[in-house]
């Protein structure tokens, strides 16, 4: 393949150079003889690559491999572990084979300390996985009794994250996610009802259009002058003169930010009570300085006077105090093809785009493995399903199959992320970046740890003059694929993320736009700073979830953006379960950690 042939050459030859301290360090041990090198490298990354069906495995290009042959009771079994990406460390496969049969099993293990822990089978201990851990070996006993007894019973556990070796591995097992009612309605539709997907669009139309607008009745009253806001907020957004003064009262803000009867400042940041490092602010499009996107006319709309008028909400979460995190749900985003591809580029002998029409046996399970649920400070819903996230119209249409949006998770490739898409990344060492993915980028892919792309961008970085602009495509319906109705009428409820930098803070900004093009939300990230911003998920309160936990003695006490995003949750009497904490969901999401010091 000549066209990726430079590429190649520098992804291959950084992961060898990683590798290189795995071959000394294991030189003596039969497990590395087939693996690290150079060729077996460039061999996974021509799998990769291949226009072919292929399995999940395949598509790791940067996985390493150990296997060990061990007798059991009138037979013997190999047992493979797969390393899916040795950077990130998190996600292993475990594969044993029958010899005499051929049978296979095959089961998803979780590193819940990928920083500290790594994990080998090895001739020299036959009986299951050594963990090396702080200087010294951990033997985790797997199968000793032949009758792979430990991996049985926590497969038949039926939970999402069932622990192995006390505590030190989970085996993810495949479990059934929670739907929404409104989510088994579409699905239904679409999967089971001939012309499905028009009758949801038609109920999107005559039903979603502003169903969640937020007003604000004390828009237009002055208010008297505030306390500076928090010195460790992000800047205020750039205002109108004549919007200085004016307030919005919220309808049904959940979170607490101890605001008072006159209400909150236009484009002001408030510290949220009880969750330092967390900043909330509300907007009207219409009271945005217009002197701040008098140059990008050519690329959005003008407003209308319903989103002008409607309120938006923005959280800031600064990064010096979180970790981002990304997990796919039990059953999205899926990894086949879009029903927006158009036939020209669909290849049918193709499960997906990619060449898979199914991550097993890399199980999703859509909650936060629980060693980081004491430390989840913050969730919210992911992006687009795989049903909408490709293109129908326009030149990405036509390019890539379609331009399906990409994933990653825990190092591990879903999807393949795409050229021209907006993309939220999170580096092997925690950073957090957000730009628009390009082919020259694929030698960093080693080092991802979590990816997620969502369209084309709402704003973006010029690294050449240093200048944010909204994209391109914004007020272009059909070639940025920003969905709404067939008649190009985009206002409905949306949410999205951007990042924005002020000195050397950076913040991770989630906005929920009650009813909103995405002109619009450009307007709202410019007139806040952003340096990038990518549309999430759109038309109701599931899929625009956002979430605060605020840990009190063993509890967890939640303050949802919007007080009717809790009828997502779960209830048992006074109790109130979480989504994503508490409980698998089909959905993808993100969720934000406290970063802990060493002592």
């Amino acid at each position: 393949m000549p066209r990726y042939a430079s590429r190649t050459t520098l992804v291959v030859r950084g992961f060898a150079l990683f590798l290189c301290g795995a071959v000394l360090a294991g030189a003596t041990d039969r497990a590395f003889a087939n693996v690290d090198s150079s060729e077996t490298l460039a061999s996974q990354w021509a799998e990769y690559q291949a226009d072919v069906p292929k399995t999940i495995v395949e598509l790791q290009p940067f996985r390493r491999t150990m296997s060990v042959e061990f007798p059991v009771p009138g037979d013997r079994v190999v047992a493979t572990l797969i390393n899916v990406n040795p950077q990130v460390n998190a996600w292993f496969l475990l594969t044993l084979r029958w010899a005499s049969s051929g049978k296979s099993i095959a089961y998803h293990l979780e590193n819940p300390q990928p920083k500290a822990q790594m994990l080998a089978v090895r001739a020299a201990y036959p009986n299951g996985i050594r963990i090396s851990v702080g200087g010294r070996d951990v033997d985790c006993d797997l199968w000793s009794d032949g009758q792979m007894t430990p991996l049985r019973q926590a497969q038949r556990s039926d939970l999402p994250y069932a622990p192995l070796c006390e505590d030190r591995l989970y085996l993810r097992n495949v479990v059934a996610g929670s739907y929404t009612h409104l989510e088994r309605v579409t699905n239904f539709l679409r999967d089971h009802v001939w012309g499905g997907e028009q009758i949801v669009g038609f109920v999107k139309e005559q039903f979603f259009s502003d169903a969640f607008i937020e007003t604000s009745g004390a828009a237009r009253a002055s208010i008297t002058p505030e306390a500076s806001a928090p010195s460790d907020g992000p800047p205020p957004a750039r205002i109108a003169d004549s919007f200085v003064q004016r307030s919005i009262v919220p309808e049904h803000l959940g979170i607490d930010v101890g605001q008072r009867a006159g209400g909150l400042s236009m484009g002001r940041w408030y510290a949220v009570r009880g969750a330092p490092g967390m900043f909330l602010s509300g907007v009207q499009p219409e009271a945005i300085d217009a002197a701040s996107s008098r140059e990008d006319r050519r690329t959005v709309n003008p407003l209308d006077a319903v989103e002008a008028a409607a309120v938006d909400y923005l959280v800031a979460l600064d990064l010096a105090q979180f970790d981002l995190g990304f997990a796919i749900g039990t059953d999205h985003p899926r990894v086949g093809w879009s029903e927006r591809v158009l036939e020209s580029v669909r290849n049918p002998k193709l499960p997906g785009p990619d060449g898979i029409g199914s991550i097993a046996p890399l199980v999703g399970n859509g909650m936060v493995s629980p060693p980081m649920v004491p430390l989840t400070a913050v969730t919210f819903a992911g992006g687009f399903k795989r049903e909408h996230g490709a293109f129908r119209y326009g030149a990405l249409a036509q390019q890539n199959r379609g331009t399906h949006y990409g994933f990653i998770e825990q190092g591990a490739i879903l999807s393949k992320l795409q050229p021209q898409l907006a993309t939220l990344i999170v580096d092997d060492d925690g950073a957090v970046r957000m730009k628009t993915w390009t082919a020259g980028d694929e030698p960093g892919l080693p080092h991802i740890k979590h990816a997620r792309q969502n369209g084309v961008p709402l704003i973006e970085y010029d690294e050449t003059t240093g200048v944010s602009r909204p994209g391109s495509l914004v007020s272009a319906w059909g070639p940025g694929n920003w969905s709404g109705s067939s008649d190009e009428r985009l206002r409905t409820l949306r949410a999205g993320a951007c990042l924005l930098e002020s000195g050397t803070r950076r913040f991770l900004v989630y906005g929920y736009f009650s009813t909103a093009t995405p002109s619009a939300m450009a307007r709202v990230f410019q007139a806040y700073g952003c340096r990038y911003a990518m549309h999430l998920d759109m038309n109701a309160l599931e899929h625009t979830y956002f979430a605060i936990y605020i840990h009190e003695n063993g509890r967890i006490l939640v303050q949802h953006l919007i007080d009717g995003m809790a009828e997502v949750d779960r209830k048992g009497g006074d109790e109130l379960a979480p989504r994503f904490l508490s409980f698998p969901d089909d959905r993808d999401f993100f969720y934000l950690t406290r970063k802990t010091v060493a002592p």
